[in-house]
């Protein structure tokens, strides 16, 4: 990584880059988004929209990367690798199926954890019901609301070369114990797994059960 920017390619000895500014949840300003496009269009980069919620600008040369920075005024969406890359979030609060406005705690999330320092790359989930919009199923750490309002929490999920669905840790939560899980779950595999071992693997290797036990313990203790 370069100026946080990534390389994208290489063709005839050209390197271009791109760099993905952090965006809470993908939820953006009409300021910030039209700032993005100016700059973008200064600097002939490509716009693309990610599967993380996020907009890529693409196409970059490194000599740029730094004045792109200071002119956008953003943070990077990625640090460092092994961390808490992005918490996706569903837009619950305006939506007809959803069992509870969830955009509060999945920005409290993103807030407190984005960029945390972890044995792996890891992925958050948050979604009013059980649709599960932002494929939460699929993501290392999900919360969800059941249909009772609910909370529910999920981990071990990964949309990845070794693809998994999540597994459901504990149900019926406050919101306040469901931020609190979150918490504790993160605490404990930062504290237990290998370096460079995926949540999912980590519950994997050590069981659910344990895992369950252990978290609710460390809950318990706090």
């Amino acid at each position: 990584m370069s100026g946080h920017g990534n390389l994208q390619k290489i063709k005839n000895g050209k390197r271009t880059y791109g760099i993905t500014p952090h965006i809470p949840g993908g939820f953006i300003t009409p300021e910030d988004l039209i700032k993005i496009g100016e700059v973008a269009k200064k600097y002939k980069g490509v716009l693309k929209l990610t599967s993380g919620q996020r907009i890529l600008i693409t196409n970059l040369k490194e000599e740029d990367l730094a004045d792109i920075w200071d002119e956008l005024g953003m943070e990077p969406a990625v640090r460092n690798q092994n961390s808490l890359k992005n918490v996706e979030i569903c837009p619950a609060n305006y939506c007809k199926r959803s069992k509870y406005p969830t955009i509060g705690i999945g920005m409290k999330i993103s807030k407190n954890f984005h960029g945390m320092d972890l044995p792996c790359r890891t992925k958050i989930g948050v979604c009013g019901c059980k649709n599960a919009c932002t494929s939460v199923y699929a993501k290392d750490l999900g919360v969800l609301v059941d249909v009772d309002g609910k909370f529910f929490i999920t981990v071990g999920g990964s949309a990845g070369h070794n693809p998994h669905s999540s597994d459901i840790l504990i149900k019926g939560l406050s919101e306040k114990e469901a931020f609190l899980m979150v918490k504790s779950i993160l605490n404990y595999y930062n504290e237990n797994a290998q370096m460079g071992e995926k949540l999912g693997d980590f519950v994997d290797r050590i069981s659910i059960d344990k895992f369950r036990e252990d978290v609710l313990r460390d809950l318990k203790e706090e």
